[in-house]
């Protein structure tokens, strides 16, 4: 043997092969664990994964009272709290000021503070939309200020309108925008001509 050769420990080896064989072993078990993951699982639940407009209705956080967002689409059905799907249209939530801003987990008390209903439009029908506000509940009987925000979606986000207006009292009912698409989804008209949509449903 040479001199300042290094002696190879021969007893040592196997013990690296051992943790290389294990590492590669978990290794191989995390990517059959991942390719067994099911995608899906993230993808359920009622909100649309497309939408070509996003109509959003807010008042002021933590103000109590409720306000109720109404769309007429172009074949003359009518989205609300109660009829939460509406051709195209979908309600995400029905927002209900002070009554539904708080959860209770384990014995803790959550509360938020945003005042907010959101629509979403999955496709494009040509025709007149008419978003009105409803002062539907008033808990300090005070005047709301409503704001209305139109997004196309697609596609890239484009603010088509935002406006606010004020609704005195409880019952009152407000046009925050009407606007019209053509076939292409393109915005040929906006105005806030008034047009009764709640006393016309009867509520």
């Amino acid at each position: 043997m040479a001199l300042g050769r290094p002696i190879r420990d021969t007893e040592v080896d196997p013990f690296y092969d051992m943790l290389f064989n294990m590492l590669i072993a978990f290794v191989f078990c995390f990517v059959v664990a991942l390719l067994a993951f099911n995608p899906k699982a993230r993808k359920s639940g009622d909100i649309p994964a497309k939408a070509e407009f996003m109509i959003t209705v807010a008042w002021p956080d933590n103000n109590p009272n409720d306000i109720d967002t109404w769309v007429q689409e172009p074949s003359g059905k009518v989205l609300w709290f109660r009829q939460r799907d509406a051709g195209l249209l979908h309600l995400d939530r029905d927002d209900r000021g002070a009554k539904n801003a708080t959860v209770l987990v384990n014995g803790r008390e959550f509360s938020s503070p945003i005042r907010q209903e959101i629509v979403t439009l999955r496709g494009v029908l040509p025709g007149e939309y008419v978003v009105n506000a409803h002062y539907y509940d008033s808990k300090d009987q005070m005047p709301v200020d409503v704001s209305v925000t139109v997004v196309k979606v697609n596609p890239q986000a484009e603010i088509v309108f935002n406006g606010t207006q004020q609704i005195p009292a409880k019952g009152d009912e407000r046009t925050l925008v009407r606007f019209t698409l053509n076939d292409s989804g393109q915005v040929t008209d906006l105005n806030t001509r008034p047009l009764t949509i709640v006393q016309r449903a009867g509520l």
